[in-house]
């Protein structure tokens, strides 16, 4: 996991971006199919800026599950760009307010509901949440994928995620990142595109296509 000093100074900056991506976007690309089953760009942007709005007010009945965010997309559903880009930017103030509060202990401690194993990890997740779902966006409209700290957030995530689903062990060497083993570090050595193993890992892309079987899934 992410030192809390990462992550307090990269999700912000992930936000920010999220919401400047928003707010370039126009009425067709918004409406655009993206790869997460039976949602447009729209409802792309609602759960994230929805799932945030929860987390700052604490919303966390059901956090996770498919009708927490069914029903973040749901409340949105027919805002504009730039109304989403504005609740975020709203709540992303809040969120940085809030987590400026805590300390180490406060950061280490369960979080609330249970939504979480740690304060800090679940924060972690959300950065990850941020970067992956950016990306969804990004390749519904034709737009590259991006790199920075919201990429390094997802792997670290994601080699958590995998060793808790009983993946590996094995070590990530992924290209411009530091080494993260999977369980103990032994085992298999994957190397390669950071991007592409997130995609993998997520379900997004066939694993043949870096060598690696279906196992390598945090949503089997």
């Amino acid at each position: 996991m992410l030192s809390r000093q990462e992550i307090l100074a990269g999700y912000p900056v992930e936000l920010a971006s999220f919401s400047e991506l928003l707010r370039s976007l126009s009425d067709e690309e918004l409406a655009a199919l993206s790869r997460c089953e039976g949602w447009v760009v729209a409802d792309v942007a609602a759960h994230v800026v929805g799932g945030l709005a929860d987390v700052v007010s604490f919303n966390l009945d059901g956090a996770g599950t498919p009708e927490w965010t069914n029903r973040q997309v749901a409340e949105r559903r027919g805002r504009t760009q730039h109304e989403s880009a504005d609740e975020l930017d709203q709540v992303a103030k809040t969120a940085a307010d809030l987590l400026g509060q805590f300390d180490d202990e406060a950061w280490k401690a369960p979080a609330p509901a249970n939504s979480a194993p740690s304060v800090g990890s679940g924060v972690e997740a959300m950065f990850y949440d941020a970067y992956v779902h950016g990306d969804d966006i990004r390749a519904a409209i034709g737009r590259p994928s991006v790199t920075g700290p919201g990429l390094r957030a997802a792997v670290h995530h994601l080699a958590a995620a995998l060793a808790d689903h009983g993946w590996g062990p094995a070590t990530l060497a992924l290209d411009g990142l530091e080494e993260l083993p999977v369980g103990d570090g032994s085992g298999a050595r994957i190397t390669g595109d950071p991007i592409a193993f997130v995609l993998v890992a997520t379900g997004r892309q066939d694993p043949a296509t870096i060598g690696l079987d279906p196992s390598v899934n945090i949503y089997p």
